[in-house]
């Protein structure tokens, strides 16, 4: 999210997560007022290879209650964090997948992160709008929760109800660009469309 009067907009939907991104080279770099939002909305800055520091700058100035780390961030980085920024923020580490990844690297993270957050590997870290092929989560070792993300939009919708009758522990989605009339302002329209696919397709 980007604009104060977009932010409200999508505030009155009630995400349970809303992100910010705090990487400079984004289209998307927030660095603006935050306009007050229903508590009930977790406010998520999003970061790609940032000091520590800089961090908890944005964490005290925001009122931020996730990270989202989508760099190459370390366990002892991750722990590090961790540690500073208290049980009250939850720490999201991203991982970009495709048909090679290997599952494997996750396990030194989960001592150390809330959520894994699984994403398309392409030349930008996120905001590729390209969905990867959700079958390789089949090898999910983890019993972590974890966001799904890449590309989602509400034609996934099915794929994703499927993916939740399974075993793996599917949090949450992640969408962005497929919801988007240019980077950073959200279509109002389609999110309204997408909430009433989720509550139709799950019950809600």
């Amino acid at each position: 999210m980007k604009y104060p009067d977009n932010i409200l907009e999508v505030g009155s939907l009630l995400p349970d997560y809303m992100g910010f991104i705090f990487w400079p080279k984004s289209a998307r770099y927030f660095d603006g007022d935050m306009p007050n939002l229903p508590k009930s909305i977790k406010k998520v800055g999003v970061f790609v290879n940032e000091n520590i520091s800089i961090i908890e700058t944005k964490i005290a100035k925001y009122n931020l209650q996730a990270i989202q780390l989508h760099g190459q961030e370390s366990v002892e980085f991750c722990s590090e964090l961790k540690a500073k920024s208290g049980a009250v923020i939850e720490i999201i580490k991203v991982f970009s997948a495709d048909e090679n990844f290997d599952f494997s690297v996750l396990k030194p993270y989960e001592s150390v992160c809330d959520y894994f957050l699984f994403d398309t590997k392409g030349k930008l870290p996120g905001g590729n709008g390209i969905t990867f092929d959700w079958r390789i989560l089949e090898n999910y070792p983890s019993s972590k929760p974890f966001f799904l993300s890449g590309g989602i939009g509400i034609e996934e919708i099915k794929n994703i109800k499927e993916i939740s009758k399974t075993n793996l522990p599917l949090y949450a989605i992640d969408i962005n660009s497929k919801f988007e009339i240019e980077p950073g302002l959200k279509d109002i329209k389609r999110l309204k469309d997408l909430k009433i696919e989720i509550i139709d397709a799950f019950k809600i």
